[in-house]
C-alpha cells in the first residue's frame, strides 16, 4: 500500500482543505502517516500571507525531499498561486496545485502517472466557482472546522490574499449542510464556521446570508456548538448581533479582526471602518452576550506608524480590553501597496511595540480568566494528559477558555459542567465535575 503525508501551513482554511484532501488520499488506498514518517508522496499545503510563511512553506517543501528523495513532492496552494512557475525550477518540488484546483486531486495524480504534467496553476482574478471540497472527519475528536466561503475583496494595503485567493465565492447551504450533518454522524458536536473573508458570505448568492447559515447549521441534530471564524465590525449591526444571540447553540467567542486602534493607521492599510465603529460594534456584542469573550488581531510597524499612532492603539487596546490579542509585525509582502509605502519601521521598533502588546494581552487574558473562577461552566472534553503524575481531562468552554479536571476516566467528547476552583501556575483553570457528570 502506497503512503501519503500531509502538512499544513498558515489558517484554518488551509487546515479544512488538507483534511479534505487526506480524505481523497484515503479513497484511493493511500494509508495515511505522519508527516515526519518516509512516504511515498508528500502534500504540503503552503502559506503565503507573510514573506515568512512562504519561507516556512519552502523549508517544509525541501525537508519532504530530504526525507525520501525519491517521494513524489506536491506544493499546493498560496505561495504556489503567488510564485506561480519560478517554484518549478526548486528541485524539490514535482507537482503544483494552486488554489480551486484542489478538489481535482485524483485526477492530478492520474495524470502524473501518465504523463508526468505538473502544473495545476490559473489566475484566480476572475474565479467565481466555489471549489466543491468537502470532509466527513477531522484531525480533532470534537470540534471540526468547516469552511463556508473562499476569497476576499477587501484589498488591504498589506495583504496579498486577494490576488491569491481570489475573489469572494461562496459555498451553497445544501452542502454547507451536508458536510455538518455527516460530521455530526460521526460524532463532532462543535463546528466551526470558517473562510477566507467570513462577513462576505452569500454576497455573491440569492437570498442566503451567514446568520441563515448559522440558524441553518443550528438545526442540525447532534451539533451542540457553533462557533465563528474571524469576522470585521462592519457585520455586527443590531440586527444581526441580535439574530446571533438567539441561536443558543452559538459560542459567545468573536474574533474580531482590528489591526490597529489608531484611524490614521486603518486609514492606510485601507480597512474599511474606523475605532469608533469598531468599538461600537464590541459594545453591541457586549450588550446581548453574558461576558463574551472578545478576541482579535493586531499588527504593529505598518508602515508610517508613528509614536503616537501607536499610543493611540495602545490606548484603545486598554478601553476594548480583549480575552486575547494575536499581535504579529508587519512583515513587507511583495506585489502589495504597503510594500512600497515609504517610512518603513525598523524592526527594532516593532519588536519593542509587540512585546509591550503582548504584555497587555496576558495581563487581559488573565483578569478574564479569573471572572471564572468559583462559577460553573460548560465544557466539551477533548483530550487526556499527565501532570505531575495525575490525569487530568481538558477542554474548553463555550468562551473557548481551557479547562483542566482530574479524573481518570476518560472524558473525551464528552460535554460536562465544571466547577471552577483554581487557576494554575501557567495560567489553566482547574476545577471538579458537577455531581451530576460524575457518574
Amino acid at each position: 500500500m502506497k503512503t501519503a503525508a500531509l502538512h499544513s501551513l498558515g489558517c484554518k482554511v488551509n487546515s479544512y482543505e488538507t483534511e479534505a484532501m487526506q480524505e481523497i488520499f484515503t479513497e484511493h488506498g493511500y494509508e495515511i502517516v505522519s508527516f515526519e514518517e518516509r512516504a511515498d508522496v508528500y502534500l504540503i499545503n503552503t502559506c503565503s500571507v507573510t514573506n515568512m510563511a512562504d519561507r516556512k512553506s519552502r523549508q517544509m517543501l525541501h525537508r519532504a525531499r530530504k526525507q525520501n528523495p525519491e517521494a513524489l513532492i506536491i506544493a499546493a496552494g498560496c505561495y504556489v498561486q503567488a510564485a506561480g512557475e519560478e517554484l518549478l525550477k526548486d528541485p524539490a518540488v514535482d507537482i503544483l496545485i494552486g488554489n480551486n484546483e484542489k478538489a481535482g486531486l485524483s485526477k492530478i495524480l492520474r495524470e502524473w502517472e501518465e504523463s508526468r504534467r505538473a502544473f495545476y496553476v490559473h489566475d484566480m482574478s476572475h474565479e467565481r466557482q466555489y471549489e466543491e471540497l468537502n470532509h466527513s472527519r477531522t484531525a480533532g475528536h470534537t470540534r471540526a472546522f468547516v469552511k463556508i466561503q473562499d476569497g476576499c475583496d477587501q484589498f488591504c494595503a498589506y495583504c496579498i490574499i486577494p490576488y491569491t485567493r481570489g475573489r469572494v465565492r461562496s459555498r451553497s447551504l445544501s452542502d454547507i449542510l451536508s458536510e455538518v450533518k455527516a460530521l455530526s454522524e460521526n460524532g463532532y458536536q462543535e463546528a466551526v464556521l470558517t473562510g477566507i473573508h467570513l462577513d462576505s458570505y452569500g454576497t455573491d448568492l440569492e437570498g442566503c446570508s451567514l446568520l441563515d447559515v448559522i440558524r441553518a447549521v443550528a438545526d442540525v441534530d447532534g451539533i451542540r456548538r457553533i462557533r465563528l471564524g474571524s469576522l470585521e465590525p462592519r457585520i455586527m449591526t443590531d440586527e444581526f448581533v441580535h439574530g446571533l444571540a438567539e441561536v443558543e447553540k452559538l459560542c459567545p467567542h468573536f474574533h474580531l479582526s482590528l489591526q490597529s486602534g489608531c484611524d490614521a493607521t486603518l486609514k492606510r492599510m485601507n480597512r474599511k471602518y474606523d475605532t469608533q465603529q469598531f468599538y461600537a460594534c464590541c459594545e453591541r456584542l457586549r450588550s446581548c452576550f453574558d461576558s463574551p469573550a472578545l478576541t482579535t488581531d493586531v499588527m504593529v510597524g505598518f508602515p508610517g506608524e508613528t509614536e503616537e499612532e501607536f499610543a493611540q492603539t495602545l490606548s484603545f487596546l486598554k478601553e476594548i480590553r480583549f480575552y486575547e490579542m494575536h499581535v504579529f509585525k508587519y512583515s513587507r509582502r511583495k506585489g502589495t501597496r504597503a510594500d512600497r509605502m515609504e517610512q518603513q519601521i525598523p524592526e527594532q521598533i516593532k519588536t519593542r511595540r509587540s512585546e509591550i502588546l503582548l504584555k497587555l494581552s496576558e495581563e487581559n487574558s488573565l483578569r478574564y480568566r479569573e471572572r471564572l473562577l468559583g462559577k460553573t461552566v460548560e465544557v466539551l472534553m477533548e483530550e487526556a494528559c499527565i501532570l505531575h503524575g495525575r490525569t487530568w481531562q481538558i477542554g474548553h468552554t463555550r468562551e473557548y477558555v481551557k479547562v483542566a479536571v482530574p479524573s481518570e476516566t476518560p472524558l473525551t467528547n464528552r460535554m460536562v459542567r465544571v466547577n471552577v476552583e483554581q487557576m494554575s501556575e501557567n495560567g489553566m483553570l482547574c476545577g471538579v465535575l458537577t455531581n451530576a457528570d460524575r457518574k
